[in-house]
């Protein structure tokens, strides 16, 4: 039987996975600050979710997903991909656009849809942001590095959260680092210095700050060096 959720829970749950894989304590102050709720809000669908088996509460950590919470977070990822996918491959927009849009109208897609979504996405393996969707057996989504975590030599393929601010994303736009773009570290400089990275080309430098905001997934092929 499928498993009816909520706007509110499926919201939960997904930002309950992102904080503990993130390593951080999914307390109720944490998630109403993800969420942009207020901690009353968050303590009502908490204990909503607690009673439907899928979370747990743990002594000065906040939560943590059950096994069935945790496949219930996982499809919900799956599904905003899928519809992201959706938005920006048949619809037109831009991929800042479709994650912001996903989240009006994903909730009440039927499940018999969303498989049908997929079908006629040609089964897409990333959202638009570069980042993977889950199959439906999944439980788990591969953690991918950031970009200031790769060394000279690595060679990734740049994914771009939601979280970013347009304008990073346009400054981002006119280095030519975008959703799908493969990137290669040239230099990268101790102490918290600038990475240099080769896109399309061209080298580009970028603070660590800048570089700590970006995902990636590494390709183990090397660029061929002139």
């Amino acid at each position: 039987m499928e498993l009816v959720l909520t706007r509110s829970e499926r919201e939960s749950l997904k930002a309950i996975y992102r904080l503990v894989r993130n390593g951080s304590d999914a307390h109720t102050g944490a998630l109403a600050e993800a969420l942009k709720v207020s901690p009353g809000t968050v303590t009502a669908t908490v204990k909503r979710l607690a009673e439907r088996g899928l979370l747990n509460h743990i002594l000065y950590k906040g939560v943590e997903l059950t096994p069935a919470g945790n496949r219930a977070a996982v499809a919900a990822i799956r599904r905003h991909r899928i519809v992201e996918r959706f938005l920006a491959d048949m619809l037109g927009y831009a991929w800042n656009e479709a994650d912001r849009l996903a989240a009006s109208f994903e909730h009440d897609l039927p499940q018999e849809v969303e498989d049908r979504l997929y079908v006629a996405l040609d089964r897409p393996t990333s959202c638009p942001h570069g980042f993977p969707i889950p199959a439906p057996e999944v439980v788990d989504i591969p953690l991918m590095p950031l970009l200031y975590d790769l060394e000279p030599g690595d060679v990734a393929v740049v994914a771009v959260p939601g979280s970013v601010v347009q304008d990073l994303v346009e400054f981002l736009d006119t280095l030519g680092l975008r959703p799908g773009v493969r990137v290669e570290v040239l230099e990268k400089h101790p102490f918290d210095g600038p990475l240099v990275v080769r896109v399309d080309g061209q080298a580009r430098t970028l603070g660590d700050k800048v570089a700590r905001q970006i995902y990636v997934k590494k390709d183990e092929r090397r660029e061929q060096t002139a």
